[in-house]
């Protein structure tokens, strides 16, 4: 590992904590062993289901407080601001939790695809049919 890695890996680390999340939202979560809670992304007006993202709690603070979809990118191990390099952003509407607080769900107003391909959704190409017993 390059020490740029280790730098943003131990930077990464370091925010998950709670230094800026409301520490009420904050002891409602319930994150995963990497410290990080699943966020679906829905079309607010349509609910028609974007994509599936990942927060820890500074990415939550950064979406609750700029209005703009905040990622923590599990592979580069970086925040990432969905449209920052696209322009395909996402405007916050509204953010909900489930009922065991493992789940996010962010009402957006997507603007252009929501997905890396191009298309307006992640979910539209690969339609999964359960065999039908005979």
């Amino acid at each position: 590992m390059s020490q740029n890695q280790e730098t943003r890996m131990s930077t990464a680390t370091d925010e998950f904590t709670t230094h800026n999340l409301d520490p009420r939202i904050a002891e409602q979560l319930s994150h995963n062993e990497a410290g990080l809670v699943a966020a679906i992304i829905q079309q607010y007006d349509t609910k028609e289901v974007l994509m599936l993202g990942w927060m820890n709690d500074e990415a939550l603070h950064r979406t609750l407080t700029e209005g703009r979809v905040t990622f923590w990118s599990r592979s580069r191990q970086e925040y990432w601001r969905k449209g920052d390099t696209s322009g395909h952003y996402q405007s916050v509407h509204s953010v909900s939790l489930d009922c065991d607080g493992d789940a996010l769900l962010v009402q957006v107003d997507q603007h252009g695809a929501a997905c890396h391909t191009g298309s307006r959704t992640c979910f539209d190409e690969r339609d999964l049919h359960a065999e039908q017993a005979v």
